[in-house]
C-alpha cells in the first residue's frame, strides 16, 4: 500500500534529517531511484517550490513528494511521518539537555555531527547542479554544460553577494526569467 510505504520512507528520513530540510535531499534522491514516485528533475522542481513557499523546506518537500506519490492523503502522511521523529527526539533530547547541557562529550558529539550535515547538504547541492546545469547528468563523462543556466546562476550569486537582496525577490526574479527565456 502506497500510504504505508510513504509513512515508512518519510519516517526514516525524519530520523536522519539532522540539519534541516536540505539534509533530507540525498534521501529524497534515493527515493527517486527506489520508488519511481518522481524523477530527479521533478525533485529539483519540488525544491524550487518548497524554497519559495512559506514554511520549513523539509515539510514542504515531504508534502509535495507525498502528494505526488499519493494525492492529498499521501502529502499529509509524508509530512506527519517526517516530523514525528523530530517531535519524539526533541522531547527526549530536551529533557536530557537540561541535565547534560555542559557535558564535554555532548559538545563533542554535536561538533562531530556538523561536518556530516555539511556533507549531506553539499551532496544535495551537487545533485541539483547536475540536473540544472548539465545535460545527460546521469553520465558525467558525456554531459555537456548548459551555459545559459550556468551564466544565470553566476549572475544570481553575484546579485545575492553584492546587493543582499531578499531570497524571495531572487526566486521571483528567477521564476520570471525562467518563464520568459526558458533555460
Amino acid at each position: 500500500m502506497i500510504y504505508w510505504t510513504l509513512f515508512w520512507e518519510f519516517l526514516k528520513i525524519g530520523f536522519v534529517a539532522i540539519g534541516g530540510g536540505l539534509a533530507t535531499l540525498p534521501f529524497l534522491y534515493d527515493l527517486t531511484v527506489k520508488t519511481n514516485w518522481f524523477t530527479a528533475a521533478m525533485l529539483v522542481d519540488m525544491i524550487a517550490i518548497s524554497e519559495s513557499t512559506p514554511g520549513p523546506i523539509g515539510i514542504n518537500m515531504a508534502t509535495y513528494a507525498g502528494y505526488t506519490a499519493g494525492s492529498v492523503a499521501g502529502g499529509v502522511i509524508a509530512s506527519l511521518a517526517l516530523i514525528l521523529p523530530g517531535v519524539i527526539l526533541m522531547m527526549i533530547i530536551g529533557n536530557a539537555m537540561s541535565k547534560f547541557k555542559n557535558s564535554p562529550l555532548l559538545l563533542k558529539i554535536f561538533y562531530g555531527i556538523r561536518p556530516a550535515v555539511a556533507a549531506l547538504i553539499a551532496y544535495a547541492a551537487w545533485e541539483i547542479i547536475k540536473v540544472t546545469m548539465l545535460t545527460n547528468s546521469e553520465n558525467l563523462w558525456q554531459a555537456q554544460l548548459k551555459y545559459p543556466a550556468i551564466g544565470f546562476f553566476l549572475i544570481l550569486v553575484i546579485i545575492l553577494k553584492r546587493f543582499k537582496i531578499h531570497p524571495v525577490a531572487i526566486i521571483a526574479f528567477a521564476a520570471l526569467t525562467g518563464a520568459l527565456f526558458r533555460f
